[in-house]
């Protein structure tokens, strides 16, 4: 089998025109849903739409079948039609200039021994014509570049930096929720479905070299030849950070594995080495994946793993620090002298004069950005977890609601609530560009209310707001062991 051609993945990703091959006009059907999403998310192409009837779909005059196409006018085609009929479809679509195939049907590797055969056969006929194949039994395909969202999965996310490549297509689906959630961004997506011909490590090597992408997410479930996923890892990561999970861990995973996508079981302990060894984060969660990803994509990597702490409550503090003490990849830094120094100019005598920094409620209107300014300018410190923003915030939301606003002079301290935690936010966006460190910020008030000012301000600067301590600690070992790793190999950890 041939090598995937930059040619075939422009095909894929910014095509000329899209042809959905096996149109339908039942809106519950993949011909209907596909056509639907390419047609409203914005693609500037052409679109082309085939089923046997020749009827009318969304608007688009139905060819009756490839034979019809104008030569040369698309280059993808998202095959919505029954295995038995692709041979054909793919071999007419060749001669109509096309160069990718993304393909929805079912009923090949997955379904046993004769399913086997025919994705074998497909595979060759693809390698024949010169055609990218991408599937079967996928969901889709996404590049917001292009403004392409041909998928049978919704949604469709925000442009941004993090290109996914998912044996499942739910995970797809799973991570372009996380990115509308967060509102950091996605610059291509594909469901592999049973990767038969392109599969997972194609496409990360295709983003390393991809000028819209800077980091890779990928799910995988089997590995057929670990060599060559080894070796690929290793040539992407010293390019982009690159997070994989993993399916299959278990006995009941894989057996999971085997019935959903055909994959292959492979022992997980001799995956998590190869993870390491090879520089690729391994996540454990869907979480964590896309939470590492859009860290890695948003947050500079940290010049070593000392860690300080910034609490307007003690308890958090407390937890943070657990987390951060418990993390193989951190160090709670110790609070050097002169930082002490400078942080007791600023705060009441009853702070608590040690990592973490609890501000043991002192603060006054500057004190939060200036903290923030002193300790990530620090040469004994390499990240900051700040915790505690939009609590004002939330009191101003509880005064707004309460029955009694406007009036009672709650007007102004409304305004000024909000307007802090907007200027705290930008504060920790900005002394983290300034110094060039991470400055990570978390509140469960990024998930209970998500337009509080302070995690609202956090993720229209283009970051995310972790909704605990625990998870932004999660990310921030994330950065520190890809830090590390390109350290230890003389690679500037950009």
């Amino acid at each position: 089998m041939s090598a995937p051609t930059p040619e075939q993945f422009r095909a894929l990703f910014e095509p000329r025109g899209v042809v959905v091959a096996g149109a339908s006009t039942h809106p519950g059907k993949f011909g209907f849903v596909s056509l639907h999403n390419i047609l409203t998310c914005g693609y500037g192409g052409e679109v082309f739409a085939t089923n046997r009837d020749g009827a009318t779909v969304l608007g688009v005059p139905c060819l009756r079948s490839m034979d019809e196409l104008p030569e040369g006018r698309a280059d993808l085609v998202f095959v919505c039609t029954p295995a038995a009929a692709n041979v054909e479809l793919l071999r007419t679509a060749a001669a109509k200039g096309i160069r990718a195939a993304f393909l929805t049907s079912a009923g090949y590797g997955e379904a046993g021994e004769d399913g086997r055969r025919a994705e074998a056969e497909l595979v060759a006929l693809c390698d024949e014509l010169g055609i990218l194949l991408v599937g079967p039994n996928g969901q889709g395909v996404v590049s917001t570049p292009s403004s392409l969202c041909a998928q049978i999965v919704a949604p469709y996310p925000p442009a941004g930096s993090i290109g996914v490549a998912s044996q499942s297509g739910n995970f797809v689906s799973s991570f372009m929720n996380w990115s509308c959630a967060t509102g950091v961004g996605i610059s291509r997506a594909v469901s592999a479905g049973n990767a038969a011909a392109t599969g997972v490590v194609d496409l990360l090597r295709w983003y390393a070299d991809d000028p819209a992408t800077q980091v890779g997410l990928a799910y995988m479930e089997g590995i057929s030849d670990g060599r060559a996923v080894a070796d690929a890892f290793a040539e992407v990561a010293r390019t982009m950070p690159v997070v994989v999970m993993k399916g299959g861990a278990t006995s009941g995973g894989a057996r999971a594995a085997a019935s959903h996508t055909g994959s292959l079981a492979t022992d997980d302990r001799t995956f998590d080495g190869m993870c390491r060894q090879t520089g690729v984060n391994r996540a454990a969660s869907v979480e964590e994946a896309f939470e590492a990803a859009a860290t890695f994509a948003t947050q500079p990597l940290p010049p070593g793993n000392r860690v300080m702490v910034i609490t307007t409550a003690g308890g958090w503090g407390v937890v943070t620090a657990d987390a951060v003490t418990r993390h193989p990849d951190l160090v709670l830094a110790e609070l050097p002298d002169d930082l002490r120094a400078a942080v007791d100019e600023k705060l009441p005598p009853r702070w608590s004069r040690n990592n973490p920094i609890d501000l043991a409620g002192g603060e006054t209107r500057d004190t939060i950005p200036e903290a923030l300014e002193l300790v990530a300018s620090h040469p004994g410190v390499d990240a900051v977890v700040y915790l505690g923003l939009g609590i004002q915030s939330n009191q101003a939301r509880m005064l707004r609601e309460g029955g009694r606003y406007p009036g009672d002079g709650l007007e102004r301290i409304v305004d000024y609530h909000e307007r802090q935690d907007t200027r705290f936010a930008r504060a920790a966006h900005d002394v983290s560009v300034a110094t060039g460190k991470p400055v990570l910020t978390a509140t469960e008030l990024a998930v209970a209310f998500p337009d509080n000012p302070g995690p609202a301000t956090v993720r229209d600067g283009g970051r995310l707001c972790y909704p605990s301590a625990d998870r932004a600690v999660t990310a921030l070992g994330h950065l520190a062991r890809r830090a590390r790793w390109l350290r230890r190999r003389g690679l500037h950890p950009a």
